[in-house]
């Protein structure tokens, strides 16, 4: 296999990839399964990576620091969601938390960890902007692959400025979160088409 080769089979495989974890997220979270929503987030986070250093790669010369920058914003919002729900799968999920401990560390309760959980999104929401400036669109594919990237971008905003707002106010209890599984779902729609048609783009990349 050749370099250019891995090059266009990596942004393919890491875009499926990423659709395939963003599906069994919102499976997980519909099934009130906390675990494989946890899980299924980190390999998001790995996914989104590969797939937005893909997109730097491919970046036409004139548009190398757009893909730079979505490259470094992906993986500044994996670090953090990667510490987020790692803590969940193991300090939160094996420890019989109480008090301010649990308010601090078990996401549910809409504290410390589900803020970090949104200015990760709101990097991820920077990464995708710049990925869609790095798209030179050759049919309507590649049209709706660079507007869905950069309309994607306003998750930034929103996940930055709400946390500062306390819109989601920490709770004494894990019950589940209605406003949140509306939202979360209404992201997901949004951003499987998003996988796609990034797989579609890289699998017409000259190789």
């Amino acid at each position: 296999m050749t370099g250019d080769t891995l090059n266009k089979k990596t942004g393919v495989i890491s875009s499926t990839v990423n659709v395939i974890s963003v599906v069994g997220f919102a499976v997980s979270m519909l099934a009130g399964i906390d675990f494989c929503q946890y899980l299924f987030s980190i390999f998001i986070a790995f996914s989104f990576v590969t797939m937005m250093c893909c997109y730097g790669f491919y970046a036409d010369s004139s548009r190398k620091i757009p893909g730079i920058c979505a490259a470094v914003f992906s993986a500044i919002y994996a670090a953090i969601i990667l510490l987020v729900y790692f803590s969940q799968l193991t300090t939160v999920r094996y420890s019989e938390l109480s008090g301010e401990a649990a308010m601090l560390l078990d996401f549910k309760r809409l504290g410390l960890m589900f803020n970090y959980d949104l200015l990760g999104y709101a990097n991820m929401g920077l990464s995708t902007f710049f990925a869609g400036l790095t798209v030179i669109p050759n049919g309507k594919a590649d049209k709706w692959t660079k507007y869905l990237l950069m309309i994607h971008g306003v998750f930034f905003l929103s996940c930055l400025i709400v946390p500062m707002l306390g819109v989601f106010k920490p709770k004494a209890d894990s019950s589940d979160n209605v406003t949140g599984v509306i939202l979360l779902t209404f992201w997901c729609v949004y951003f499987i088409p998003t996988g796609i048609l990034s797989a579609l783009h890289f699998s017409r990349k000259e190789t």
